[in-house]
């Protein structure tokens, strides 16, 4: 095993993320040691519970022997607690974030830099519905992308410390790819963020229906809506703040969807089944490209097996 990209790091935020940045960094050597810190009383009590690292009865506590702090907290939340931190972390120490909205987080970030600090917003590509330090596991990470948003116009310690991170997130299975914060935020809006908002929009609708069809909308549940409402059971608090922090590209995206539906509504209304072939037919070779890439498994059902689990990998 290799020396630790970093000899202590600490986790602000110990739900799916935190916790499993701790699991990772621990099977995988990539941190010396390890602590912990979460706003909320039961939450720090079953991360202790599962021996995820040294749990801090404070932020201050929690950061200010750390080589390299990450924020697991809500974009809305990244001001504050990025404020709160910086003044008791250590000189040359890295603060990074997984929120995945980066312009908003690069200016949180840096709204709390003092000039002893390396600020180095990030976002891991990974993650489940499923939400609590209970949630975690190490191989979350294992073959996903992370993107690092680092600043411009930063001296040599500045790019050592992005080395450092780059590292970090290598060691814990991650592809690492370097990108524009605008860039990225526009990517995800298309690729993440209105997925999300259709799934949410479309289990709502089937919830208001469901009074008018007397319970059989969720009976006979197919994949496709199986799917939708897996996405949609997503933290809601997370959710809420990557919709107001990331409004611009969203917007953009959603007029285009919107376009695009209304064509895909004319169609159907007027009997064309040739525009319909045509987007369908397109629609699979773009699936295609999705499993050639490595991004999902070609298996029937998406790989799962008959109780809707993912199969060993």
């Amino acid at each position: 095993m290799s020396d630790p990209s970093f000899e202590r790091i600490a986790i602000i935020g110990a739900g799916l993320i935190g916790s499993s940045i701790a699991r990772a960094a621990k099977a995988y050597g990539a941190a010396g040691s390890i602590s912990l810190y979460d706003v909320s009383d039961d939450v720090r009590a079953r991360a202790a519970g599962l021996g995820l690292g040294e749990v801090a009865g404070t932020l201050a506590d929690a950061v200010k022997d750390a080589d390299c702090v990450i924020l697991c907290v809500p974009v809305g939340a990244l001001e504050a607690v990025s404020k709160a931190a910086v003044p008791h972390m250590k000189a040359g120490a890295v603060l990074t974030d997984v929120g995945s909205v980066k312009k908003q987080a690069a200016d949180a970030l840096a709204s709390a830099d003092d000039g002893r600090v390396h600020i180095i917003p990030g976002h891991p590509i990974a993650g489940t519905e499923q939400s609590g330090p209970e949630a975690g596991f190490p191989t979350l990470f294992r073959d996903a992308w992370y993107i690092l948003t680092p600043q411009d116009g930063k001296g040599e310690d500045y790019a050592e410390a992005v080395q450092r991170l780059t590292e970090f997130w290598a060691a814990l299975g991650s592809k690492v790819e370097t990108m524009d914060p605008g860039r990225h935020d526009r990517v995800l809006a298309i690729t993440s963020h209105l997925p999300h908002l259709i799934a949410f929009n479309i289990v709502a609708t089937a919830f208001d229906m469901e009074t008018v069809e007397q319970g059989e909308v969720v009976k006979f549940s197919a994949g496709g809506f199986r799917d939708f409402t897996r996405i949609a059971a997503s933290d809601p608090v997370m959710w809420r703040d990557v919709f107001l922090n990331n409004k611009e590209a969203v917007l953009e995206c959603l007029g285009r969807f919107s376009e695009d539906l209304a064509a895909l509504q004319r169609a159907i209304r007027w009997g064309d089944g040739d525009y319909l072939m045509q987007e369908f037919t397109r629609a699979r070779t773009i699936r295609k490209a999705v499993i050639d890439a490595g991004q999902d498994s070609g298996a029937v059902n998406f790989g799962r097996n008959q109780n809707g689990t993912k199969g060993a990998p």
